[in-house]
């Protein structure tokens, strides 16, 4: 009996064993998906958004710097022409870009691009503090949707302004080597709010 029982046992794991094997062996297909549309174009920009009746951009973050020199490039599209609401304040600078320095509070020490349209035309400027004094000095026009190019180097005595390519300096008088503060992003005003959205855009280079 016991050699009738041990064959059959055999031949039930060998069945068993086969119908596994058999199981694996099955070829998977595997599953094709489309694949995912290529990601959209981007140009290195950062958009910064000042809505109607306010004065500071989005994207408006506490970032400390130290710079030797600062460029970018900056771009306006057809939101930089407007009127202010008091014609006496159309000629009052806007700000771009910058940064404070001395480790001081912006209106103590600083050097940021400036800009404004008036006489039918976007108008870029250099504009500074040096020991809470301010001065400004326009630097050129630039056309709607160009881009331009722009730096702000620091000397031990001065700000060296170029855009796109022309050079003009202004007085520095804080003593630190390099400009150490914070950054400063787009602002509108002057005395006005912006008076309808604004989109001003910026590359670090």
């Amino acid at each position: 009996m016991k050699k009738i029982i041990l064959p059959a046992i055999i031949l039930l794991v060998f069945s068993a064993c086969q119908k596994e094997l058999e199981f694996m062996a099955v070829p998977v297909t595997p599953v094709i998906s489309t694949p995912p549309p290529a990601p959209p174009v981007i140009d290195n920009f950062t958009k910064y958004t000042i809505q109607a009746g306010q004065h500071y951009a989005d994207k408006n973050f506490t970032v400390a710097t130290s710079y030797s020199e600062l460029k970018f490039i900056a771009k306006f599209d057809s939101s930089a022409v407007y009127a202010t609401t008091d014609p006496n304040n159309q000629g009052d600078i806007n700000k771009l870009y910058g940064f404070s320095d001395n480790n001081s509070l912006h209106h103590q020490f600083s050097a940021r691009f400036g800009w404004r349209w008036s006489n039918n035309a976007l108008r870029l400027f250099g504009y500074i503090y040096n020991n809470g004094v301010r001065d400004t000095k326009e630097l050129g026009t630039v056309a709607i949707g160009a881009e331009n190019t722009c730096a702000i180097k620091v000397t031990p005595d001065k700000y060296i302004f170029t855009l796109n390519g022309m050079r003009d300096s202004m007085p520095r008088t804080a003593p630190t080597l390099r400009a150490e503060g914070y950054k400063l992003y787009p602002y509108f005003g002057g005395d006005e709010t912006a008076p309808h959205k604004i989109a001003v855009f910026i590359r670090e280079l």
